[in-house]
C-alpha cells in the first residue's frame, strides 16, 4: 500500500495570496523551481523548464485544478520509470492565515536509487514549502 508524503504548513498570508504564489509562473520561479520557464494553471498543461544540465529531466503536467483551493500535477522524470503526483491544497486557517497541505503520492514507483529515495523527497519538500512560507511572509 502506498504511503504518501504529507506536509501541513500554516502560512501567515491570505488564501488569495497563497493561491497566486501556487499558480503564477513568475512567483513559482522564486519559491518552487527557478528552472521553470512556462506554466499555466490549466488541466493538461505541460510545465516547461530551462535545461539546467541535470540528467533528471522533469516532465510535469497539471492534473487537477480547483480554483483557489487545489492544484495537482504529475511528477515524472524523462527516461526513468515511475509516476507520482503532487497536490497543493489550501484552506483558511484563521483570518489572514492559510493552511497548506502538500501531498506527494507514488514515491514508491521510482527506482531504488539515491536520487529517488523517499527521504530525499521529504527533505526537498520541507525546503520548498519553507521557501514558500518565507516568500509569502516577508
Amino acid at each position: 500500500m502506498e504511503n504518501p508524503f504529507e506536509l501541513v504548513q500554516v502560512i501567515d498570508a491570505p488564501i488569495k495570496r497563497v493561491w497566486e504564489a501556487l499558480t503564477d509562473e513568475k512567483q513559482m520561479k522564486v519559491w518552487y523551481f527557478p528552472q521553470l520557464h512556462k506554466f499555466r494553471p490549466v488541466i493538461g498543461y505541460k510545465f516547461e523548464f530551462h535545461d539546467d544540465g541535470s540528467s533528471y529531466k522533469k516532465e510535469w503536467r497539471v492534473t487537477h485544478i480547483e480554483q483557489g483551493r487545489r492544484l495537482s500535477h504529475s511528477w515524472v522524470y524523462v527516461g526513468y520509470p515511475g509516476y507520482s503526483e503532487v497536490t497543493f491544497e489550501i484552506d483558511e486557517a484563521s483570518a489572514g492565515r492559510t493552511k497548506l497541505i502538500l501531498t506527494h503520492t507514488g514515491l514508491s514507483t521510482y527506482p531504488e536509487e539515491p536520487h529517488f529515495a523517499r527521504q530525499r523527497f521529504e527533505a526537498g519538500w520541507k525546503g520548498i514549502i519553507g521557501n514558500l512560507k518565507m516568500y509569502l511572509e516577508k
